[in-house]
């Protein structure tokens, strides 16, 4: 994975000094104001010799384009531009290697950028920004406004007119180079200086480092203003990264706690790694990777989950002369090699290495997992769902006495045989004049608000359709019935609303609960629905009925229900007490003994009951729309546990899946009115507090995707899938988009081409309405 290309010992430190390397050639600082120029394929070659400068080199950047291969070096007398191959060629004919000076006395230049086309230069002195021209001796502008000193500057390579710098105040500035003038200005990121920047230009973001390790990825939109959606931290990653590799014992030696040193992190160098295509969602998706040059080692991070793919420490290497690095300079290759040239923190050493990224695999994608959401055998003849509900005959008392005397007739009434009546003078005569009846016209119900399929192409909705005042208490639960007409609604004022999809009339409310309600879940025929609630019980209803048909408590549970739903296509409920997971079957029977009016005909019955460990069971997830023999369940412990219900036992553990207990936990379930690709009903994703939305594949459980743009710092706002897989809701605690709110207001919201999905504490989402709650 990693090969040292050669070394080389300095006359001096190079530790916190730039230091140029491209895909063909490095140039290190040599005797403080010349610079020598190592071929990285022919490591035996002599070196290049470039003379010129009159103080001690501080930075040096080879250009963007591949040819002619151009290198800018700086010291604080001149700015020189240097042509290798005409260099070269000079050395061969025995003249002295010349460049072109492009600036002189601009002072202690700590870094130099060029733009992707070579034409401009930033040059970083002190608290100012030079753009020179890289033809001739011309300056562009100059920028000012940063209060500390300036740490490293870039320009953006889909727009050079556009340049983003860095400082010790930190923070940066996005520079607007045609005016001189400033687009954008951050806030105080954090507690030390930024020290590096890095574009990234498929997915037109920008990311930015400091000195503690802390990485911040901001989204770089059309008006050049710049909008957070990710935090990193190196140290946390790097824990998080150890863990999972503990699970593999035979990848990673056992450390004792006495040799584990505590170490900072500063972020030196960034470089992307570019787009890596695989198949994910049923489709090609290009996940992109980029690595972060630190003082201990290289790390590799995946964008979409803000997780550390591999990390190349140089303890691992002991050949490689580096305990700690100073500096760094990476190039990536077209062809997905890396060439990184590291300067030793403490020794007067640069090492040239080689690393080959095809060879970088992610932790955990070899392991464990194998699970699928659909089934790929029958149920086992032991399995808890084969289970079933034995329902009790009629018993009809047998009636006392004798057979009576009957009429021999076949009906209960006898008529009269006409005898005595008068005969009958007119017969039958045809009706001629019969005007044609009008049958009345049936009412046509206008459902403007319904689609009769789901619209596959259309935006996610952006702007709020109704707002309803529904109570003084906050909306904790919420669902769509499954033809997207009715919306349950669970209350903190322990009451259930059951409204029209278009929140148009009065609700029907159902009253039963002490505490206020939890969860709510809507059957696969919506002919009858469940509640559960804080007051440890759980009511189905039915229809039309204003009294619970089935009520699941009385001292039964011991703790709270956390989550409660139908499964397995109506044939058991599942819930959740303590941390136990419950199956139930039950039989709805609405019919009612005229003397006996207080006796319930409906059953329910224990199945299974399973208990994956001690940690109590947070949320619960589980598919009714189709077979499926898995649950997924959340623990207080911070773990995923995939329990397979055919086996009635835990399939797959995954710890400390976040940095918090998970709060919602929620599949990818589809709809019966749009269609997906079979590998995305393997998607679902988890809530945690301060930490974020995260996307799990279960066919191979690690996290596939993270959000982190949304504010969730103390409420438990859930999240959930559009029916199309396309989008997800997530609840924010800054009243962007949310349905279910703690001041109990319901919004909805519409986009122009009828495409749905929701944001709040408690989301839902429906596949046939143009909009969503």
């Amino acid at each position: 994975m990693i090969k040292k290309k050669f070394s080389f010992t300095c006359d001096k430190l190079l530790s916190h000094q730039q230091l140029a390397c491209c895909d063909c050639y490095c140039g290190i600082p040599h005797q403080g104001k010349n610079v020598l120029i190592y071929s990285n394929k022919k490591t035996q070659q002599k070196p290049l010799l470039l003379t010129g400068h009159h103080g001690d080199i501080s930075a040096m950047t080879f250009g963007k384009r591949s040819s002619p291969v151009t290198l800018c070096s700086a010291s604080s007398d001149y700015i020189i531009i240097w042509d290798i191959e005409a260099c070269q060629k000079r050395t061969e004919d025995g003249k002295l290697a010349a460049g072109t000076v492009i600036g002189t006395l601009l002072g202690n230049v700590v870094h130099l950028s060029f733009c992707s086309d070579d034409e401009l230069i930033a040059v970083c002195s002190g608290t100012t920004i030079y753009v020179l021209n890289s033809k001739k001796q011309e300056v562009i502008c100059t920028l000012n406004g940063h209060l500390g000193f300036l740490t490293s500057a870039e320009f953006c390579p889909w727009n050079t007119n556009i340049l983003v710098s860095t400082s010790e105040d930190r923070t940066f500035k996005v520079w607007d180079l045609k005016t001189g003038a400033v687009f954008y200005q951050s806030f105080v990121l954090g507690g030390s200086p930024l020290r590096s920047v890095l574009f990234l230009e498929e997915e037109e973001q920008l990311i930015t480092g400091s000195a503690d390790g802390q990485v911040w990825c901001f989204s770089f939109d059309d008006d050049h203003k710049c909008h957070l959606g990710k935090k990193m931290d190196l140290q946390k990653m790097e824990k998080r990264y150890e863990m999972r590799q503990e699970t593999h014992p035979q990848d990673v030696a056992e450390q004792s706690v006495a040799n584990k040193v505590e170490i900072s992190k500063p972020v030196i160098q960034m470089a992307s790694c570019g787009s890596f295509a695989e198949i994910q969602f049923g489709q090609e998706i290009d996940n992109s990777w980029f690595c972060v040059g630190s003082s201990d080692g290289l790390y590799v991070v995946e964008l979409a989950t803000s997780e550390l793919l591999t990390v190349l420490y140089f303890k691992d290497n002991p050949t490689l002369n580096i305990a700690m690095a100073g500096s760094w300079s990476i190039y990536v290759g077209s062809d997905k090699s890396m060439v990184v040239l590291v300067s030793s923190l403490f020794t007067p050493c640069v090492v040239l290495l080689e690393l080959c990224l095809s060879n970088l695999q992610r932790t955990g994608e070899e392991g464990g997992g194998g699970f699928s959401v659909f089934p790929s055998s029958p149920p086992l003849l032991e399995s808890p769902l084969n289970a079933e509900l034995k329902r009790k005959e009629p018993s009809h008392p047998k009636r006392k006495g004798g057979i009576k005397e009957k009429p021999l007739v076949f009906h209960s009434k006898v008529k009269s045989s006409g005898y005595n009546t008068t005969p009958r003078m007119t017969m039958f005569s045809a009706q001629t004049n019969a005007q044609k009846r009008t049958s009345p016209k049936k009412s046509i119900k206008h459902l403007g608000l319904l689609h009769r399929n789901y619209p596959e192409n259309s935006a996610a909705p952006t702007e709020p359709r109704t707002a309803l005042k529904i109570a003084n208490k906050q909306v904790s639960c919420l669902q769509y019935s499954g033809d997207g007409k009715k919306i349950l609604c669970g209350l903190g004022d322990r009451s259930v609303l059951l409204y029209n999809s278009c929140l148009t009339g009065g609700p029907t409310a159902y009253i039963g609960h002490d505490k206020p309600v939890t969860s709510v879940s809507w059957s696969l025929c919506r002919q009858w629905w469940l509640s559960a609630a804080e007051d440890l019980s759980l009511r189905i209803w039915a229809k039309s009925y204003s009294e619970p048909a089935i009520i699941l408590g009385d001292t039964m549970f011991s703790k709270p229900i956390r989550g409660a739903q139908f499964y397995y296509l109506d044939k058991f409920l599942v819930l959740t007490s303590g941390p136990s997971l419950y199956l139930y079957l039950y039989n709805v029977d609405l019919t009612r003994d005229d003397v006996k009016r207080y006796k319930h005909r409906s059953i329910i019955k224990l199945a299974s009951c399973i208990t994956p460990s001690a940690s109590d069971i947070t949320a619960l997830s589980a598919v009714n729309d189709f077979l499926s023999y898995i649950v997924l369940v959340s623990c207080s412990d911070r773990s995923i546990q995939v329990l397979d219900m055919n086996k009635g036992a835990v399939g797959s553990v995954l710890h400390d899946a976040h940095s918090r207990a998970i709060h919602c936990i929620t599949q990818n379930k589809g709809s019966t009115f749009t269609s997906q690709a079979p590998e995305s009903y393997n998607l679902f994703l988890t809530s945690a507090v301060t930490d974020g939305v995260k996307m799990w594949d279960l066919r191979t459980m690690r996290c596939v995707r993270r959000y982190e743009n949304h504010v969730n710092l103390c409420h438990a706002c859930s999240s959930t899938f559009s029916p199309c897989g396309r989008f997800i809701a997530s609840g924010s605690e800054d009243k962007c988009l949310l349905t279910g709110t703690l001041d109990g207001k319901l919004r909805l919201f519409q986009s122009s081409t009828g495409s749905h999905l929701s944001h709040d504490t408690s989301a839902a989402v429906h596949c046939i309405s143009k909009v969503t709650a």
